[in-house]
Parts: C-alpha cells; sequence; structure tokens
C-alpha cells in the first residue's frame, strides 16, 4: 500500500512539472472570471472542481454523486457542453492520444481522459 500512495505522489509532482499547474492555473482563472456574475457561479465551481483534480489526479476517482441524474444536473451538463466542455473535453482526448503514443506517457494519458470525463459533464460528479 505504501507503494502505492509513493508512486502516486511521484505521478502528481511530474504532472505538475509538466503542466498541470498551467493546467489548473487556467481552471482556477475561468472559475474566478464565471463567479464574477450571479450565472455563473455554479459553473465557476466546476471549475474550481476541475482545478483540483488537475493538480493532482493521480489516485484520485470521479464518481457519479446522489444528485447526478436530477433535472437541473442535466440542465447545467447541457449548458457546460455547449459553452465550452466540449472544447476542453476533446483538448485533454487530444492530449492523451499524444502521451499514449510513448510508453512512459500511457499513466499521464491514463490522466487526461479521467480529466475528458469530468469535463464533459461535471455537475453531479464528485472527486474522491
Amino acid at each position: 500500500m505504501r507503494y502505492i500512495v509513493d508512486m502516486n505522489f511521484l505521478g502528481n509532482i511530474i504532472w505538475l512539472v509538466c503542466g498541470g499547474l498551467f493546467a489548473a492555473l487556467g481552471y482556477l482563472v475561468g472559475g474566478l472570471v464565471l463567479c464574477v456574475t450571479l450565472v455563473g457561479i455554479p459553473f465557476g465551481l466546476q471549475c474550481f472542481k476541475l482545478a483540483g483534480l488537475v493538480l493532482a489526479p493521480f489516485g484520485r476517482t470521479v464518481v457519479p454523486s446522489s444528485n447526478s441524474m436530477s433535472f437541473l444536473a442535466i440542465l447545467c451538463n447541457c449548458i457546460w457542453l455547449i459553452c465550452g466542455g466540449l472544447y476542453t473535453a476533446l483538448v485533454h482526448v487530444v492530449f492523451a492520444l499524444l502521451l499514449a503514443i510513448t510508453i512512459i506517457g500511457i499513466p499521464f494519458a491514463r490522466q487526461h481522459l479521467k480529466l475528458a470525463e469530468l469535463s464533459l459533464a461535471p455537475f453531479g460528479r464528485q472527486v474522491i
């Protein structure tokens, strides 16, 4: 068990150095901009959730929450998808494909696929 924790820590450090910190800052700035308006606050909070996952993706999983199938979550996911979620997910998928070319990049590609899944529909999901 100790070995897995050490590898997750090492993976997160390498992730941060190789661009994870800049991606997290992008999500944080986007979240702050969205939180300026009253309507954008729920979407800004989802950007903060994504930023937290981008800071340390190794050893964390995305699971559906108890309200994942509520009407409001589905509506907000549709709005999110139209207003930038699809683009964000496609960027993560492209980076995953580029990283999967090398054997060393496969663990990082898996993390980008995890981020793509969350960036498609962040409402009704939680990171544990």
